[in-house]
């Protein structure tokens, strides 16, 4: 295929030519005329690409100068696709022929990225099996290798801002927040593989705590609680057991979740730690039949509210002489000491301590070694301050399932990570909690076990 530009001629009356793909000269200008020099369409010819050259030739006529060269790109590619097709099919578009294997079927659009732009590029589809380009082939990996760059990205807590930054950094025309979150939805399933699998042995202790998030729900933005579900294995082995997405804190929603964990093999569980959410002591008692304990921080900080701010470091320093005794009973008696000294200046103070007594120092009746992990929420802090980074960065969520795929996620690694470091409790005090069967009555063992 040649090319003429301007209307000058050669000697000897023949116009000047130029290969596709060649230089532009610097003496054409972008005002003159830029025409194709073709056979005489009205002369028969045996040449089976006449029509496309046609299309190729009106498709230049109509592009400005500033698309030229991406018109060109265009126009060449697809008439590389239409040739290949036909081979394929072993006929031309509209001719019979005996050696027809296949049908058109029609085009699918697709966009190709390239230095000169984006190519807006029709591949042609049959009727059986399915025909890809060749040339295209290549950018399927290069597809694959971004959209795990995006996915990593994502999850590791980069903004969409930050994301569509590095798409273009790529050299790609940048990508939006729905474009992030149907790729990331390949990560459904090894989440949905993680939260769902079986709980096997038993778990003495097991931490509860909710982490509030936005999310769209019927053209309105609510508040739901996204409750994480950290347990610790008889071998003192800490692991993320679940996590489940609620509309609020009632005694329903927590029974429902507690069910599911059960239903998955939880058992053995003899202490809950949590916040003092509504509902959730009585799904504990109904559905567990564990102790429950109230986070000592969270309970401090209600405390102090009934007090001045002048007197915060005062109030908190008697309260947290009980913290201090070896055992239950001492603890119980200096509760109750600094209750009555403090009740005469704050009663709602004095009657908090009373009603709370055996909730906040429920942990006083385990094992020692454990004891420091037990009294509190804590242990899940830097996991929840993980949670709202990554969700701080959402802002709000599209539905409630990208919630379970982003925190799911973030979970999911946390796991692995705990799963590679050393034991989360002393195995020791692990004893404390079962009597050995050798101390028990042999009349009372099992049929198997005797």
């Amino acid at each position: 295929m040649w090319w003429k530009f301007g209307g000058e001629r050669a000697p000897g009356g023949m116009p000047h030519y130029m290969e596709l793909g060649a230089r532009v000269s610097d003496g054409w200008s972008p005002g003159g005329s830029a025409k194709v020099a073709l056979r005489d369409p009205s002369k028969p010819t045996e040449d089976p690409m006449t029509d496309e050259r046609m299309a190729l030739v009106e498709l230049l006529q109509k592009s400005g100068d500033s698309d030229f060269l991406r018109a060109v790109a265009e126009a060449v590619l697809q008439i590389l696709m239409e040739a290949d097709v036909e081979g394929l099919i072993g006929a031309g578009r509209h001719e019979r022929s005996a050696e027809r294997l296949n049908y058109r079927n029609g085009y699918r659009d697709r966009s190709l990225d390239t230095r000169l732009g984006p190519l807006s590029l029709r591949i042609p589809k049959l009727r059986q099996g399915s025909y890809f380009p060749p040339f295209l082939e290549p950018r399927k990996t290069a597809e694959k290798a971004l959209v795990t760059v995006i996915q990593e990205a994502w999850i590791g807590g980069v903004s969409t801002r930050r994301v569509d930054e590095l798409v273009q950094a790529m050299g790609l025309s940048g990508i939006s927040k729905s474009q992030v979150s149907k790729l990331c939805k390949d990560i459904d399933e090894r989440v949905s593989a993680f939260l769902d699998r079986p709980i096997d042995g038993e778990w003495p202790y097991l931490w509860l705590d909710a982490t509030y998030l936005k999310v769209r729900d019927g053209g309105r933005i609510v508040s739901v609680a996204a409750i994480i579900a950290v347990a610790v294995t008889t071998e003192g082995r800490r692991e993320i057991i679940g996590l489940g997405l609620g509309p609020s804190e009632a005694e329903p929603f927590w029974s429902t979740f507690l069910k599911s964990l059960v239903k998955r093999g939880l058992k053995g569980v003899k202490l809950v730690i949590s916040d003092a959410h509504d509902g959730l002591r009585h799904a504990i008692t109904r559905v567990l039949g564990a102790t429950w304990q109230r986070c000592r921080v969270h309970w401090m900080r209600n405390a102090l509210a009934h007090v001045p701010k002048g007197q915060h470091t005062m109030v908190a320093a008697a309260i947290r002489q009980a913290f201090l005794q070896p055992d239950a009973e001492a603890a119980q008696q200096t509760w109750r000491h600094v209750a009555d000294q403090l009740r005469p200046r704050w009663p709602k103070l004095g009657t908090l301590m009373d009603d709370s007594e055996h909730d906040v120092l429920a942990y006083l009746a385990f094992p020692a070694q454990h004891r420091t992990k037990l009294h509190s929420t804590n242990p899940l802090e830097r996991l929840n301050k993980e949670v709202k980074r990554r969700a701080d960065v959402v802002g709000i969520f599209p539905n409630e399932a990208s919630i379970t795929r982003l925190i799911g996620a973030v979970l999911l690694e946390q796991n692995d990570e705990w799963l590679l470091q050393c034991r989360y409790m002393q195995i020791e005090g692990m004893a404390e909690l079962t009597p050995l069967l050798i101390d028990a009555d042999p009349a009372k063992l099992p049929p198997m076990a005797a």
